[in-house]
């Protein structure tokens, strides 16, 4: 794709975005932390966020001081989680309508700080599953958010350079993933977690909610990498979502080794930035 061109596939992250899990998570770990002589700052649910599952199961063993091993912590947590989403699942009102007119778009994926067992449960209980041709768990990279690499499996996954990639993000941590793998971020911001205003300047485009989330307002945007700086993003025009415009300048995004791959075409023939 050329300087400017348009966006050839989204990423949506799920906590937060699509579900409204998050308070869900807090209260399941924090009753954990509670049952097994543990403690709970004020930031922990800011610590936890993005975090996959070897390393937040390690966080209240070691941090917190839950007296049990991390595999058990992890073990529990999940399976209550399950419970939970079992009993009642937390969709987000406009998530599925807005999954719907992105995937006649644009390829989408999933890059998500859940583990497999819940984005599985979580996609097949909403009937999500075959509207995302890729799916990512931070489990099955390196690394959680903030770090990019579950973003830039899914860009893989997808067969698309992450350069060309915008991905849906509510928390701080998640933002900073994206921009690291050096795509354009969208951010939906939860006023109940809201996100760092250092990680909200990395966002392109800012809107309330999914209902606002509009395809014209994301084909808008330009993947508009710096001529001379290969996987930069250049100063640009924003799209608030609300009809107001601004110059940004986000923060230049390194390509890591490997993140160029060669395009895989979608089902049907269809070529990049196409749906």
């Amino acid at each position: 794709m050329g300087v400017g061109g348009p966006i050839a596939a989204v990423i949506f992250d799920l906590d937060g975005v699509l579900i409204d899990s998050e308070p869900v998570w807090e209260r399941v770990r924090r009753d954990l932390v509670d049952e097994y002589g543990g403690h709970w700052p004020d930031d922990a649910q800011a610590h936890l966020l993005g975090m996959s599952t070897a390393e937040w199961a390690r966080y209240l063993s070691a941090d917190l001081g839950v007296n049990l091993p991390s595999e058990e912590v992890a073990e529990v947590v999940i399976d209550r989680m399950a419970a939970c989403y079992a009993d009642s699942l937390p969709l987000l009102p406009g998530g599925g309508d807005a999954l719907q007119r992105f995937s006649a778009r644009w390829p989408l994926a999933l890059a998500s700080s859940s583990p497999r067992r819940l984005i599985d449960s979580v996609l097949a209980a909403a009937g999500w599953g075959e509207l995302f041709e890729a799916t990512v768990s931070t489990d099955e990279v390196g690394r959680g958010k903030p770090a990019p690499d579950v973003y830039l499996e899914a860009a893989r996954l997808l067969g698309r350079s992450a350069s060309d990639c915008a991905a849906v993000e509510d928390s701080s941590n998640g933002m900073r993933s994206a921009a690291a793998a050096g795509m354009l971020v969208i951010a939906i911001p939860r006023p109940q977690y809201a996100p760092a205003p250092d990680a909200l300047k990395l966002a392109a485009l800012v809107v309330p909610n999914l209902r606002d989330l509009t395809v014209p307002a994301v084909e808008r945007l330009k993947a508009a990498a710096c001529p001379g700086r290969p996987g930069g993003i250049g100063i640009g025009r924003v799209h608030r979502g609300d009809g107001r415009e601004g110059l940004s300048r986000p923060p230049q995004a390194q390509p890591l080794e490997g993140q160029e791959r060669a395009g895989r075409p979608r089902p049907g023939g269809a070529n990049d930035g196409q749906g």
